[in-house]
C-alpha cells in the first residue's frame, strides 16, 4: 500500500468552445497508493470525468505531469505517442462506465473475453469461467445481454474489464443505470475486489452509499481539488 501507483504534480484540461476555453481539469496534483480505493465526487460539470480520463490515458492533458506505473505519461509538456499508450491501456487498466457497452450478438462469455482479441496471443489469459463464477454470472454464460437484467449487465462488464487482470479498475457512474438494491450489489462488488484482490479502483459517482466504500472520498468543484 506504501507504492504510489498513480502521481500527478499541476494536471489540466482545457477544452475549446468557440471562442470560450472551457478548464475542465485545473492543475490538480494527486497521488494514489496501489491499492487504494479512491472516489471522486462534486456536482455536474466538476471535473470528475475528465479527471478520471486523464488518469486513466483515456485523454492527453495539456499540462502538468502524470506517472502511472512506471510509465511517465506527460513531462516537460510532452505525452507519449499513442502507440505507447495503446499497451498501457490495456495490460494496466480495466474500465467500467454508466452504459454497459455490450454486444448484443455474443454471449455472456464472449463479451467477458472480447478484451482478448486485442491482447497478444502469447500473453497471460484467464478464463471467463472463473470471472463469472466469481461475480455470480456462472448460469448466464451462454445468454445474451438482452437476456440480463441490468444489475447483471453491469456486472458482465466488470467481467470484462477485469479479464486482462488489471493493476487499475476505473469505474465512471457505474451505477448511474441501476435502482437502489442493483446499486447496492455492484458497490459490494467494488468493495471485496479491493479489499480481497487489492486493485486499485478509482470512481466517480454521484451516489453516495457507492462513494462510501471507497477508503479516500476526494470532492471536485470548478476543476479543483476542493480543500
Amino acid at each position: 500500500m506504501d507504492n504510489m501507483i498513480i502521481q500527478s504534480k499541476d494536471l489540466s484540461k482545457i477544452y475549446l468552445r468557440g471562442a470560450e476555453k472551457i478548464v475542465a481539469v485545473d492543475s490538480v496534483s494527486i497521488d494514489i497508493k496501489e491499492g487504494e480505493f479512491v472516489s471522486f465526487i462534486g456536482p455536474s460539470g466538476s471535473g470528475k470525468t475528465s479527471l478520471l480520463h486523464l488518469l486513466g490515458c483515456l485523454d492527453n492533458p495539456d499540462q502538468g505531469e502524470l506517472i502511472v506505473d512506471v510509465f511517465s505519461i506527460m513531462k516537460d509538456g510532452k505525452s507519449l505517442s499513442e502507440k505507447k499508450l495503446t499497451p498501457i491501456r490495456r495490460d494496466l487498466f480495466g474500465y467500467i462506465f454508466q452504459k454497459f457497452y455490450l454486444i448484443p450478438t455474443l454471449t455472456v462469455k464472449e463479451n467477458i473475453l472480447l478484451p482478448y482479441a486485442f491482447m497478444p496471443r502469447n500473453g497471460e489469459r484467464q478464463s471467463a469461467e472463473a470471472i463469472a463464477e466469481k461475480l455470480g454470472l456462472a448460469h448466464r454464460l451462454t445468454h445474451l445481454p438482452k437476456e440480463l437484467s441490468g444489475g447483471e449487465m453491469q456486472r458482465v462488464a466488470i467481467a470484462r474489464a477485469l479479464i486482462n487482470k488489471p493493476k487499475i479498475l476505473l469505474a465512471d457512474e457505474p451505477t448511474g443505470n441501476l435502482d437502489s438494491k442493483r446499486s447496492d450489489e455492484i458497490a459490494g462488488i467494488l468493495s471485496d475486489l479491493n479489499k480481497e484482490d487489492q486493485i486499485t479502483i478509482i470512481l466517480v459517482t454521484h451516489n453516495p452509499v457507492l462513494a462510501a466504500k471507497a477508503g479516500r472520498i476526494i470532492e471536485l468543484e470548478d476543476g479543483r481539488i476542493r480543500d
